[in-house]
């Protein structure tokens, strides 16, 4: 399957394939043999297998989708393969054979030998039959652990790559503001500087295994008017550029990510697929990112049907290449004969054309495509058997035991204790009553991106490709001598009443309750959490606050546990209930890390990378308010978070001490520094989870009361202690000024040592001197926190 399709046409290895000249001299000799035809050909991708006739993977797919013949569009060439992995159940040795057989007709067609560039969703693990369910972005974020996120990403890229899969969706670097928005599961939370570390570190872990990452969506989508799906935003540019922005300033920077998705929403009228100032002005022209924009699925056909600011698919595509648009997905519809013939006609500027594809082929080129030892064929598949489908069934396995650890690892470090009373960890109860919609649902782990969720819904009777435990099997395993009952009670959001009196029989022959609540993940209204399925308020789905609230009067201790995608109010039972066990869908291995936590053969040391509202109707807010945004008492509203981001209990005790500012003054371009001690005062290990939070009380813009700048986990055996030395840069405490510039301020400054956002346990009050100063994007981005030596 030797793809060197050119260099057998003219006998000598062509200028493009030779992998011995510059990118740039490659692209431009390949750019300057295409006809128009052939360029606009490698602008767009063919999803091969998808309906033409039902939604059933994306929105408006039956609108968008129509029948590709493949046999027309290949001697042109196809820039990319759409979800070859990610559209049907396949086993992932005979899915690697089908791309490669068809990488291997696509170069063999075309005039120049040119492979496609294969995607797929890599949200919360390979979107593949059979690849391991890591928990979803926003159990990324309760880990608050970069390294362990930076690692996983790692383990999906050469999955990825293993199949032939060049480049992956992911990561969402939405900064949440509405937690009805159904995508929250998606998102690493609702802080900035916590979607930019941790995303950051999952584009570093998937571009190290030479996938291509893709940031979206680019920008502001999780900033949708009442939390709805695809909906337009009302922000202003101090918001955009402090709150939604960073997050893929920091992974293009410090990630190295080659790919950005645009966002489907417009911002003030603006869609973001036809926005220039945003995808080249800011993008490209002032960050300097020099890879490649891809389409969200239908998005510049969306400037037609759904914005209104295109007359017809040329328009769409001419406004979408002006943008900075350079790749449509997830199948030809703008950018094929509608875009030739705007081009022909002299609407679109052919030097566009010239730019978008001098993009997508500088990417080909350094993916390996175009040299001509490139070969579509797998390692894992090269052999004698390499064309024998049966002999190479179950031959590539991606689900094995390091991944499976990894999964395990961030599911045990994402599980965040909100309440206890003392009753956990639990001491071997004589009987459990386990009780609620998602003690025995083996799905009840996963995130609507999972492929059981995803695809594999849509073939009833397909093996689930993975092994999902239900907290009922691993609560069994992790007590073997209690006798554990279980009652449904009610459905996730069927509002049956049926089963709660089963439910209060069972409980009250216990020792202790386990109930277990949550979503179901779904698409587009088919679940409680997932895209297109968002939520009217924050109470609890259909009946089960109703089913909470029995079970919590009949005097049995009960511990709540929640499976779901965003955090919901609990009602009175923040204040009654014994404890309260917070994970969101915490993927394959998710039920073992929870079995973990109530035995105490786990400590919890996850915090909340979003807050837990009091009232499921004090949306939308965030702790990253200004001071109107508090309560007050001008207002019967209080939105004041039953528990507030940051915020996570242990097995164990931490006491802060010791602070010490060693530089309390610095100039608006130098750095503040301060040391403080943090000691385990249990009996048991445990993780503190240490985190800095800018207090700027006079400033010339109103400011958030206080955001995050920093944080870093300790693990510490009981009575152990760190000295922990922090340095501050003044640039963290810059923010866009009046003139819509980021300006340092000089004044007072507190930076807040603490346990949560709401629970801060030293301050450090410091003073920046001399002139206001302007910072851009090559400014400092992060505080430090190191370790000083051993104190025995």
């Amino acid at each position: 399957m030797n793809a060197d399709v050119a260099a057998e046409n003219t006998s000598t290895i062509s200028l493009w394939n030779d992998p011995t000249a510059s990118v740039a001299a490659r692209v431009d000799a390949l750019i300057g043999a295409m006809t128009l035809e052939e360029k606009t050909a490698q602008l767009y991708g063919v999803w091969v297998g998808a309906s033409d006739d039902g939604g059933e993977v994306a929105p408006h797919q039956h609108d968008m989708e129509e029948a590709v013949d493949l046999d027309a569009l290949l001697p042109a060439g196809l820039g990319q393969l759409t979800r070859p992995f990610g559209t049907v159940p396949v086993d992932p040795a005979l899915g690697a054979l089908s791309l490669a057989r068809t990488q291997a007709r696509i170069a063999a067609t075309n005039r120049f030998g040119i492979p496609a560039l294969a995607h797929d969703e890599c949200l919360a693990g390979f979107a593949a039959w059979g690849a391991t369910a890591y928990p979803v972005p926003l159990s990324w974020g309760a880990t608050f652990d970069p390294d362990a996120v930076r690692r996983m990403a790692a383990a999906i890229g050469r999955d990825m790559r293993s199949v032939g899969v060049h480049q992956g969706l992911a990561p969402v670097l939405d900064v949440v503001r509405d937690a009805r928005w159904g995508r929250v599961e998606e998102t690493i939370g609702e802080d900035p500087y916590l979607v930019g570390t941790i995303g950051t570190a999952y584009v570093q872990g998937l571009e190290s295994a030479g996938t291509v990452a893709t940031l979206k969506h680019f920008a502001g989508y999780s900033a949708s008017r009442a939390g709805r799906n695809l909906a337009p935003v009302s922000v202003g540019p101090r918001e955009r550029a402090d709150v939604l922005l960073p997050p893929f300033e920091m992974a293009i920077r410090e990630g190295g990510a080659r790919s950005v998705m645009n966002a489907y929403t417009d911002t003030d009228g603006m869609p973001s697929a036809a926005d220039e100032d945003l995808l080249t002005g800011l993008l490209r022209d002032t960050w300097g990112f020099d890879g490649t924009v891809v389409a969200d699925y239908f998005a510049i056909a969306f400037l037609k049907t759904l914005h209104g600011v295109a007359a017809d698919w040329a328009g769409a595509a001419g406004a979408a290449l002006k943008a900075g648009v350079d790749v449509e997905l997830p199948t030809v519809k703008t950018f094929g004969a509608p875009l030739v013939e705007a081009v022909a006609d002299g609407r679109v500027p052919e030097r566009l054309v010239d730019r978008a594809l001098r993009r997508v082929l500088a990417q080909k080129v350094a993916l390996g495509l175009l040299d001509p030892d490139w070969s579509p064929v797998p390692p894992a598949l090269d052999g004698p058997e390499a064309d024998d489908p049966e002999a190479l069934r179950g031959r590539i396995d991606l689900d094995g035991p390091e991944n499976r650890a990894l999964a395990r690892e961030i599911a045990e470090k994402a599980v965040v204790l909100l309440t206890n009373d003392g009753t956990l960890p639990l001491a071997a109860p004589r009987r459990i009553a386990l009780i609620g919609p998602n003690a025995d649902d083996p799905a009840a782990v996963l995130g609507s991106y999972s492929f059981p969720q995803h695809i594999g819904v849509r073939h009833p009777g397909t093996p689930l490709g993975i092994e999902l435990p239900t907290l009922r099997e691993t609560l069994a395993a992790e007590f073997p001598d209690t006798e554990i009952t279980t009652a449904r009670g009610t459905g996730v959001d069927d509002g049956d009443l049926s089963g709660l009196d089963e439910a209060a029989r069972v409980a009250r022959g216990a020792d202790v309750t386990v109930v277990v609540l949550g979503d179901r993940a779904g698409l587009f209204g088919r679940g409680t959490s997932g895209e297109g399925s968002d939520a009217g308020t924050l109470a609890l789905p259909g009946a089960q606050q109703h089913l909470l609230d029995t079970l919590l009067d009949l005097g049995t201790p009960v511990v709540t546990v929640l499976l779901a995608g965003r955090p919901y109010a609990l009602g009175r039972a923040v204040e009654e209930t014994a404890a309260i066990v917070q994970s969101f869908f915490p993927g394959e291995e998710g039920t073992h890390a929870i079995a973990g936590v109530l035995s105490g053969r786990v400590d919890p040391s996850g915090r909340l990378p979003v807050g837990v509202p009091r009232g499921p109707g004090s949306q939308p807010t965030t702790y990253l308010g200004a001071r109107l945004a508090q309560v007050s008492e001008v207002s019967n509203i209080d939105p004041t978070p039953a528990f507030a981001f940051g915020h996570g209990l242990s097995y164990t005790r931490f006491d802060w001490t010791g602070l010490t500012v060693r530089a309390q003054e610095a100039p608006t371009d130098g750095e503040f520094a301060f040391s403080f001690t943090v000691r385990n005062t249990g009996e048991r290990s445990g993780t503190e989870v240490v985190q800095l939070y800018l207090h700027d009380p006079v400033a010339s813009v109103v400011q958030p009361v206080q955001r995050l700048v920093g944080y870093t986990r300790v693990a510490l055996e009981p009575g152990e202690t760190r000295r922990l030395s922090v340095t501050v840069p003044a640039d963290v405490a810059s923010f866009t000024g009046r003139d819509g510039r980021r300006v340092v301020e000089p004044g007072e400054l507190q930076v807040r040592v603490a346990a949560s956002s709401a629970d801060p346990r030293l301050t450090a009050r410091l003073v920046l001197t001399g002139a206001e100063r302007h910072v851009d994007h090559t400014r400092r981005l992060h505080a430090t926190i190191v370790e000083e030596p051993h104190i025995p």
